[in-house]
């Protein structure tokens, strides 16, 4: 039965709550947004049709305060609450909660989001799919003597990671068995700080992985089908920084068995939705499932923009209960597109976190360039959230042209008032094992040096840039103090004038 969706709440903040909103309008539907006290002026709040306060700053009194959502969602007449990624997306409470008040939740079912966000039933339900895993173990290990005896069988070096975890937490390698308890410890100790559960599991480490998602489309009528792959290798302490589509790793044959194990993965939990197969590769295309993100992946865009498929829609239709249009063999990708993720951080200083005030922004224009982003000079990015300012994507033909067109973006891209990550992008695109694409997921470890190595004269340069346009800032604000006409009337127009007053005064 298929139940038109009129009002949607977007139960999240930043560039994704303003990307959902944008699919929103398209499809004609109204949007509403949700924010904390630091997020009264955020442009996704500017930009919906309703907004609604939920609570302060911390995210546990806003965008994880179910009660307040629902409650938000209700006194809108919302039909529908897309949860974006992060906060509440895969929290089958959440999920259920809406059922039960008879909000749409434009995701999976609970069931499924409970089944697959815990990684051993996870991995239980893929052995069972006829999808390959990882050699590890199939429960929750609680006595250490026991872990010791699992370890020695599956052989070292091995991967211990929360069952319930995400994001690089409750996760370490073992080398060294005389350091097989302490990461145990640890892994156990940080799980259950970071996601109320100790449980772990074990799997043998992969020495020089390539991490590739599979993009997968279900609806609520059992068809299911992929998108195709995202290279995420380049990553930093386990998080994604820059991802790419096709992969370089890729094969057409390879392509295609992956595609096919990622769609018995979704359908060995009756999926419907917009979701992610996670798989580790090895240098010979051995592949192992790794995990399942049962939301919106950050990295959805290059996907889009290769495909022609907007993903955002495809999840609102699906949970209306229509069936999708496409079948696998209207699925082809066409050129090559990079995603850049630009944080407010200070590169040189161990990535650190740069709140603080945008005081001037320009961002990359031209062909085959798309900013997802939600910062404007003169907004404060606050502390209590998670430091992406934006995401950079460009699309071109070939991966070359795509590499050099993303250097030209980056080169473009200005932001003053806080530390950002664009010149730490600027040198990934220009490392060597990138641009030949041998890299896997030691790549930033393996080019440290490369890549935080300093460019004085660039940065000289870039300096002096950065003094001259606060130096005409300045005098400009001063100029606009004494008279207040002066500020409405740019160098460009004031120059054509007297170009047009020497011309005159020739002829």
């Amino acid at each position: 039965m298929i139940k038109k969706i009129s009002k949607v709440l977007v139960a999240n903040r930043g560039e994704i709550a303003l990307r959902v909103m944008r699919s929103c309008r398209e499809l004609g539907i109204l949007s509403v947004a949700v924010y904390s006290d630091v997020d009264r002026t955020s442009m996704h709040v500017r930009y919906a049709d309703q907004a609604i306060h939920i609570g302060a700053a911390t995210s546990a009194e806003s965008y994880l305060n179910i009660d307040k959502i629902i409650n938000a969602a209700k006194l809108v007449k919302a039909d529908a609450i897309h949860p974006g990624y992060g906060f509440l997306s895969e929290n089958a409470e959440f999920s259920k909660r809406c059922e039960k008040e008879g909000i749409i939740f434009i995701g999976p079912t609970p069931e499924v989001i409970a089944t697959m966000g815990d990684k051993i039933t996870a991995r239980q339900t893929m052995i069972k799919s006829g999808v390959p895993v990882v050699p590890g173990t199939k429960e929750n290990l609680k006595d250490e003597s026991t872990i010791l005896k699992t370890v020695r069988e599956i052989g070292l070096p091995v991967m211990i990671k929360a069952s319930a975890g995400g994001g690089g937490k409750g996760m370490r390698m073992i080398d060294k068995e005389e350091n097989i308890l302490e990461g145990l410890r640890a892994a156990k100790s940080e799980a259950m700080a970071s996601f109320g559960d100790d449980a772990v599991y074990i799997e043998k480490y992969i020495s020089s992985p390539h991490h590739i998602e599979f993009q997968i489309l279900g609806d609520k009528h059992g068809n299911v089908i992929h998108l195709c792959e995202r290279e995420c290798s380049v990553q930093r302490r386990h998080q994604k920084v820059v991802e790419e589509t096709p992969s370089p790793l890729m094969t057409s044959e390879l392509r295609a068995q992956m595609g096919e194990h990622a769609v018995a993965a979704a359908k060995a939990v009756n999926y419907h939705g917009a979701g992610t197969i996670e798989f580790l590769v090895d240098n010979d295309h051995n592949y192992y499932f790794l995990e399942m993100n049962t939301r919106l992946q950050v990295e959805h865009p290059i996907t889009e923009r290769v495909t022609g498929y907007d993903l955002v829609k495809q999840q609102i239709l699906i949970a209306e209960g229509q069936e999708l249009k496409m079948k696998q063999e209207d699925i082809f990708q066409f050129g090559h597109a990079i995603e850049c993720r630009i944080y407010a951080e200070d590169t040189d200083n161990n990535f650190m976190p740069s709140p603080g005030v945008i005081t001037h922004i320009t961002e990359p224009m031209g062909l085959g360039v798309r900013t997802d982003g939600y910062v404007y000079e003169g907004y404060e990015i606050p502390i209590h959230y998670d430091p992406m300012i934006s995401k950079l994507i460009v699309w071109a033909k070939t991966r070359e042209e795509t590499i050099e067109r993303m250097r030209r973006a980056l080169f473009e891209y200005k932001i003053t008032g806080v530390k950002t990550s664009i010149k730490y992008l600027e040198k990934i695109m220009d490392c060597p094992d990138f641009r030949n694409g041998t890299y896997d997921t030691h790549f930033i470890q393996n080019n440290k040096d490369f890549l935080l190595a300093s460019d004085e004269a660039k940065q000289s340069f870039e300096d002096l840039a950065i003094v001259s346009a606060f130096i005409n800032y300045h005098n400009k604000l001063k100029s606009t103090q004494i008279c207040p006409k002066s500020s409405l009337q740019s160098k460009w127009k004031e120059f054509g004038r007297r170009r047009g007053m020497f011309r005159a005064s020739e002829n």
